[in-house]
């Protein structure tokens, strides 16, 4: 016997479900141009053209908001890792990763958020989705780091740990944004030396 059709979303369901990806489309971009600190809800609510209460419908509050714009950018990341050739080799592969997140970063589409604010810290943590993903994105980008090293091509004496902070830090790094405004470096060179400064840090010496 076949099973039954799942049930279509109603109209009303398809609203609410377009209305919130608008909304974090507002969230992620603001997030990634302005920063944490000075995002607020009004100015997300007036981006997608609703009232703030509308958005509270979605979202009860500025941290959830965030939390919910960096879930979708970790799925980002894992579905652009699942595009990767299994043949590249490890260090190949942190560099493709880190690669596509500086350019992101650059068009302005990768959100940063403080780590010293408490309450978003809190709803962080206690967001089982979020831990989830962050522990499958580091748990994927440490194996890469753990075969490197066992091939020789990243440094044996720095813990795995460094490296993957260090990893996530250039993602964030405000190097970036000083090097876009000064207009010194277009986006390819400012790609290409931080790549190099960080991965020249980590090779294992000939």
């Amino acid at each position: 016997m076949n099973a039954p059709a799942a049930a279509r979303p109603s109209f009303k369901q398809r609203q609410f479900e377009a209305r919130e990806d608008a909304i974090l489309d507002a969230a992620h971009l603001l997030l990634a141009t302005k920063g944490y600190d000075q995002t607020t809800v009004d100015e997300v609510a007036a981006e997608v053209g609703i009232a703030k209460a509308s958005l509270y419908k979605h979202f009860p509050s500025k941290e959830a908001l965030a939390t919910a714009a960096m879930k979708r950018t970790i799925q980002r990341a894992l579905a652009f890792i699942d595009t990767l050739s299994p043949t590249l080799a490890a260090d190949e592969a942190l560099r493709a990763v880190l690669e596509w997140a500086l350019r992101l970063r650059l068009a302005g589409g990768l959100p940063t958020l403080p780590s010293s604010n408490s309450a978003l810290v809190t709803a962080l943590t206690q967001d089982e989705a979020y831990v989830a993903l962050v522990s499958e994105l580091t748990g994927r980008l440490g194996l890469w780091v753990q075969f490197g090293k066992a091939l020789g091509k990243l440094r044996a004496d720095l813990p795995d740990e460094v490296i993957l902070l260090s990893f996530y830090a250039r993602t964030c790094d405000p190097t970036i944004d000083f090097l876009k405004k000064s207009g010194s470096l277009d986006d390819e060179a400012i790609v290409q030396s931080l790549l190099t400064v960080f991965f020249d840090g980590i090779r294992r010496s000939a």
